[in-house]
């Protein structure tokens, strides 16, 4: 009896933690794994023809087909390259005019009404005006990404101004603080969240809009390569380019979560769990 108690008074062992991150990793891909399982049983059970759904084996051969070829690599380039671009000059001067409306009663009154009118505008319908400018070229598509883009970064970054509490402004004043250090030491900081949720809005933003002007403008790029294959009724080479729109997406979508996460380890919603 005595042996039998020992036995069973014995632990569990411990499930190494490489087996937990794995299982873990096939729990979290499972709803994407059954998509593309679903997707794969409908395009071969005859229900639909290849031209209206093809296989992911099919789509799968033409991404790498593409990749050895060098399309892929070109387009995708080019596509990061105008969306990038544009994100980082939206953002910056998003930023910067955000801080000068919230500062500044004359720049404020000069812009909110611009900003009242155009957040809600399709920006989309300046393009034929974008082309009249420049052109069927790399700049009107960052011009477009730029003028989407700004809004939201412009939007949050007043919120976040404005919404600093005049407490610390008051104390920081009182402590002998400069107009530059109250705000790259108080204004900044505090502003930072809400900031990058702008930005977080503004990067997905900046990959739309540059796929829909290389889809309506043609030319190299994700989007310009989709519609070059629908013309030619190519079908495996325009899903090829929706699974690689939804791939860099979730990339870029990933790495601003990573980045907030980084910038804002001083913040209290680092302490709170995320899914992210």
């Amino acid at each position: 009896m005595a042996g039998v108690s020992t036995v069973a008074a014995r632990p569990a062992p411990a499930i190494p933690k490489a087996v937990v991150a794995v299982a873990w990793g096939v729990v979290r891909w499972l709803p994407f794994i059954v998509f593309l399982g679903v997707w794969e049983a409908v395009a071969r059970s005859g229900a639909v023809t290849t031209f209206m759904l093809p296989s992911i084996s099919l789509v799968a051969e033409r991404i790498w087909t593409d990749a050895v070829d060098g399309d892929l690599t070109v387009n995708l380039g080019l596509t990061l390259y105008r969306a990038l671009t544009g994100f980082m000059i939206a953002s910056l001067g998003g930023i910067v005019l955000g801080i000068l409306i919230a500062r500044s009663r004359s720049i404020s009154w000069f812009f909110d009404p611009v900003i009242s009118a155009g957040f809600p505008m399709p920006k989309i319908a300046f393009l034929p005006i974008v082309v009249l400018w420049f052109g069927f070229y790399d700049q009107s598509k960052i011009f477009m990404i730029i003028i989407d883009a700004i809004f939201p970064v412009v939007t949050a970054t007043i919120a976040a101004t404005r919404g600093v509490e005049k407490e610390i402004l008051w104390s920081a004043r009182n402590l002998g603080a400069s107009d530059r250090q109250l705000l790259w030491e108080v204004i900044l900081p505090a502003s930072l969240p809400q900031i990058l949720t702008g930005l977080q809005i503004a990067m997905p933003i900046s990959l739309i809009v540059c796929i829909i002007a290389e889809m309506l403008m043609g030319g190299y790029g994700i989007g310009g390569a989709m519609i070059q294959a629908s013309r030619f009724a190519n079908s495996p080479g325009v899903f090829a380019g929706l699974i690689e729109i939804a791939i860099v997406g979730y990339a870029l979508v990933k790495i601003m979560a990573v980045i907030r996460r980084r910038l804002l380890l001083w913040h209290q919603e680092a302490m709170q769990p995320t899914t992210v």
